[in-house]
Parts: structure tokens; C-alpha cells; sequence
């Protein structure tokens, strides 16, 4: 071969080398966090389920955590202003700034994990979970299991989303034990979804007045939560992931948030070409979940439940009727 073919052979190679570096890099996903992921688990699966949805479609990543409600508005317009593909955001924080933004970057895909938002143009997506199913069965565990008959929940903040957890728990309690008492508290304040101090303070209070079991579902305020049962040696219930281990011997059951699945579910729509989709994930989809329904991991969970045979018969009985269909829950977001 003589120079001036292997220049053109060279020349060649180059321009393959960079068609396909540009091809690799015209997908970049970006993540925003509606707050600092911190210990939180349930934004963590965001992060998860972002990196393996680009690793799969070979995009670039990142995620942006965001401190404050103009944070999150910035970090929504810096990712379209870096040339974002998708931008994934994560709970009703969000709802608001996609409404406004979205429609003005129409070739820009958005998803918005956890809520949906009404109108959508075709680049807004929505997946979203049926909680109160599985909140529904920490509230048998707790009417079952309570021995003073007073049992509580700490929500983060009171918003009809929220109600998902804490109304579907006292329903779920008060159909297998008429005469239990359910208490519910906020925790409210400048930080709701991360202040464990403001968090233990309301179940120390619902302890005092009796309750012996408390379902918390404050995210990051949950090991406030924790603290306080260890200290004062009541039981508890948490959400999103296993959090047995945290309080060992004090923890009932969780339900179980498969975020990180989820989003790649509808990553995977988005990618098809489908528009304005939307996914809702309950027990039957094994979106929603609690770890007395895990046969394989229960046994190593930690969790009180796994010692519960009789609690544990009656809940896989519930969950098998809500999953056919013969026991039909409303959803409490939308009946106040």
C-alpha cells in the first residue's frame, strides 16, 4: 500500500472512529433530585435506575441534586441547556416546572418518576406507583400484631399523595382489627422529606399516648424514626426499601419501591418512540411490593414479619386478592 492510500485508509478510520463517538454521545440522560440524595434510598434508586438506563442505550449521564425549590428549576434548565435528551425528575416537586418548561423543548423527553401531571404534550412522561396497596398490608401487620390496640403513622407532609401511605395503613388496620385506634401525624416544617428530628418528635408523641406499633414514611426523617423505637422499644414499619437492618429487632415489614425498574420500564417506551406515556405500578406489576411477600429474601431480612406465620398467611391472602382483583382498593390521593 503505498502513502497515499494508507492516508486515505488512515483518514477513513478516523472519521469512523469519530461518527461513532458522536453516535455514542447523542443520547445524554440527566436526573434531577428534588432534594441532596443523602441516605436517602428512595432518590438513590433514581440515580441506579438513570445510570443503567444510559448504560443500556450507551448515553451519557448525570445527576443533579438539587437543594431548594429555585434549585430544582435551575437544574431542570441546565440539563436542557447542556443539550439533555431526557431528563428524569422525581416526585411532585417537579410537577409545576415540567408543566412550564417541557412545551418549550419539544425534541427534549422528560419523565417524571412518581407523579403524573394532567395535559402533558407528547414529550412529558409519567410513571407512577399504587402505594396504598402496599401500605394497605403494613396495616394488617400492625391491626394484627398491636397489643395495645393503638397504633400510629408519621407522614412526611399532609398532601393528598401522601395519604396513600397513611390512610391506606389505617384502612388496612381497621379491616382485620375493628377496634384498633389510628393516629396520624405531619411532620411538616421548612424540610419534611429529611428532618429526622422533627420526625421522631411525632412518633415519640403517638408512643406516648399508646400507640406500640408506628408506620413511618418520612424518607429521610424515617431514622428519627428508628432512633426513637430504640430508645423506647416500640415496633415499627418503613417504606421504599428493606429497612429491617436499621433497627434490628424493632422493624415489622417495609413495602418496597422498585424506582429503579420502573424508570428503566418507561425509559425503555420513551425510547420506542411512544408519546406522553404513562405507567402505573401496584403489587400486580411488582412495582409495589412488602417483604413478607419475598419468600427468597425474607428469611435474611431482619424483619419481625418473618416470624409471623399467621400474619404472614393473611397478608399473602390480601395481596393475592388485590393482585386478581376480587379486593378492590380506592385510591386515597384522589378521595378527598
Amino acid at each position: 500500500m503505498n502513502k497515499s492510500n494508507r492516508l486515505l485508509v488512515s483518514m477513513a478510520a478516523t472519521a469512523m472512529l469519530w461518527t461513532n463517538s458522536l453516535q455514542a454521545s447523542d443520547d445524554f440522560f440527566v436526573y434531577v433530585s428534588p432534594d441532596p440524595i443523602g441516605v436517602n434510598a428512595f432518590l438513590e434508586m433514581g440515580k441506579t435506575g438513570i445510570e443503567a438506563a444510559a448504560a443500556k442505550y450507551s448515553a451519557d449521564v448525570r445527576t443533579y441534586e438539587s437543594t431548594s425549590a429555585v434549585a430544582r428549576r435551575e437544574n431542570v434548565e441546565a440539563a436542557l441547556n447542556e443539550g439533555a435528551s431526557l431528563v428524569v425528575v422525581l416526585g411532585f416537586e417537579f410537577n409545576d416546572i415540567i408543566s412550564e418548561i417541557a412545551p418549550t423543548a419539544p425534541n427534549v423527553n422528560f419523565l417524571i418518576v412518581d407523579q403524573c401531571v394532567d395535559d402533558r404534550p407528547d414529550n412529558v412522561h409519567c410513571a407512577f406507583f399504587r402505594e396504598y396497596e402496599a401500605s394497605y398490608l403494613t396495616g394488617i401487620a400492625a391491626g394484627m400484631m398491636t397489643k395495645s390496640n393503638k397504633i400510629g403513622v408519621v407522614g412526611a407532609l399532609d398532601i393528598p399523595f401522601l395519604h396513600r401511605y397513611t390512610d391506606a395503613y389505617r384502612d388496612g388496620a381497621k379491616s382485620i382489627n375493628k377496634d384498633v385506634e389510628v393516629e396520624i401525624r405531619w411532620v411538616g416544617g421548612d424540610n419534611p422529606f429529611g428532618d429526622p428530628v422533627r420526625a421522631k418528635e411525632q412518633a415519640l408523641a403517638m408512643h406516648a399516648s399508646g400507640a406500640d406499633i408506628i408506620f413511618t414514611a418520612t424518607a429521610g426523617g424515617d431514622f428519627g424514626v428508628f432512633e426513637g423505637a430504640k430508645e423506647n422499644k416500640f415496633r415499627v414499619l418503613s417504606v421504599d426499601v428493606n429497612r429491617c437492618p436499621n433497627a434490628p429487632g424493632l422493624v415489622i415489614d417495609n413495602t418496597l419501591k422498585e424506582v429503579d425498574t420502573a424508570l428503566m420500564n418507561s425509559v425503555d417506551v420513551i425510547m420506542s418512540g411512544a408519546k406522553a406515556s404513562v405507567s402505573s405500578s401496584g403489587l400486580k406489576e411488582g412495582g409495589m411490593s412488602v417483604m413478607a411477600l419475598k419468600s427468597e429474601d425474607l428469611a435474611n431480612s431482619g424483619c419481625l414479619i418473618a416470624k409471623e406465620s399467621i400474619v404472614l398467611e393473611k397478608i399473602r391472602e390480601v395481596a393475592g386478592q388485590i393482585i386478581d382483583g376480587s379486593l378492590e382498593l380506592s385510591d386515597p390521593m384522589f378521595s378527598k
